[in-house]
């Protein structure tokens, strides 16, 4: 679905954050990015939507090759792949409505966006999206009065609401404590595999990549090191991504996430979401 042929980054410093970099990522899969900082995991998850243009090589998704597209063709292909941001990147002075209902941006036109007025199609998904995420209430609420865990919630709703194919997101539990970092590694995972999304996740936490990915890529100074299954990281593979160190408490993290993991409950179950029928008016 997603393919990645020789992509290069470097940048006018002369640094190269990315050294002929080829993978493929086939629908539904959920690949996580491990790696260290410096490594290019977050300039190759931007290069793919061309938030960084490449220096050179290829990336085509569903056959068409983004790095060719005018501007034009970017902002069309570009509704096709969901981002997931560190810092959120919500728009704090609006409430959580407006926020997810920025995701459909790319299809409405100028005026209606600039005043707010979406069709109702979108402002019923949005409800749907909101109680989904666990956000059922929320919908007036400004977005600088929510917790991380929540503004992460209303990120993953934003970008649903494009409907993706291809999910990029970039350190999502970064700024999450560990137990909301589960409940949104777990979120991502469940809604990957309730819609069929393929997904590209840059994280740190190298317990929470095997706990919740299908396939880890370990980049190292711009070139994959490893690709594989979460279970073949090794002490050696990730001494390999990271560098010398003691990874037996590492290791034994994942494991024991893994069958915590395996006894687990869904994050959030499915419900139907209450429309609010006045609100939906107000944004139609």
């Amino acid at each position: 679905m997603l393919t990645l042929d020789a992509l290069t980054k470097q940048y006018h410093t002369g640094d190269r954050a990315l050294k002929g970099v080829s993978l493929t990522v086939p629908q539904g899969q959920i690949m996580a990015l491990i790696g260290p900082s410096g490594a290019g995991k977050s300039t190759l998850i931007r290069c793919v939507n061309r938030l960084v243009e490449p220096t050179s090589g290829k990336v085509a998704l569903d056959g068409v090759e983004i790095t060719r597209l005018s501007r034009r063709g970017l902002r069309q292909v570009r509704r096709k792949m969901g981002m997931i941001f560190q810092e959120f990147a919500l728009v704090e002075r609006l409430t959580v409505m407006e926020n997810v209902l920025s995701g459909r941006l790319g299809y409405v036109g100028f005026w209606r966006s600039w005043f707010r007025r979406f069709p109702a199609g979108d402002v019923a998904a949005a409800f749907t999206l909101l109680d989904r995420v666990g956000l059922t209430g929320f919908e007036d609420k400004r977005a600088d009065a929510l917790s991380g865990g929540q503004r992460q919630r209303v990120g993953i709703a934003r970008a649903l609401l494009q409907d993706p194919t291809l999910l990029l997101v970039d350190e999502p539990t970064a700024s999450l404590d560990p137990k909301t970092s589960r409940q949104i590694m777990r979120l991502l995972r469940e809604l990957c595999r309730e819609r069929g999304l393929a997904a590209i996740i840059n994280i740190h936490d190298v317990a929470l990549a095997q706990m919740f990915a299908e396939r880890i890529v370990g980049l190292r100074a711009g070139e994959i090191v490893y690709d594989g299954v979460p279970d073949g990281l090794s002490a050696d593979v990730l001494t390999r991504i990271y560098g010398e160190e003691d990874w037996s408490q590492t290791i034994r993290a994942a494991e024991a996430g893994e069958e915590a993991e395996a006894d687990g409950e869904p994050e959030h179950p499915h419900g139907t979401a209450s429309i609010d029928r006045e609100r939906l008016a107000g944004l139609t």
